[in-house]
């Protein structure tokens, strides 16, 4: 779960999404070039497992996969907030917030 101003940051996927008219990767929608080589231009925003760093989680110190988040969607979800910039979404007082 992130926020309006979050959703800016996150990576697009290479192969295009079959419903265009809310996709963000459609060539129609300026989300991507035609003939573009996703594996050279989009290395800032993929998660790349061999790294020596990784990101943590700011409330329970878990291993975040999630490129920019600092914060594990769990967290995010249980406290109702952005998991990457942390900025309160929801008010979670009358919910029954529950991991599993």
């Amino acid at each position: 779960m992130v926020c309006e101003k979050c959703e800016k940051k996150l990576g697009k996927v290479i192969t295009p999404d079959p419903w265009k008219s809310g996709a963000r990767n459609t060539t129609e929608s300026g989300g991507r070039r035609v003939n573009e080589n996703k594996a050279l231009t989009a290395t800032k925003n993929r998660f790349n497992p061999y790294t020596k760093q990784f990101e943590t989680c700011r409330i329970c110190r878990q291993k975040v996969h999630q490129a920019g988040s600092h914060y594990c969607q769990s967290c995010a979800y249980k406290k109702g907030i952005c998991a990457m910039c942390g900025k309160k979404m929801l008010s979670t007082k009358n919910y029954k917030q529950s991991s599993a």
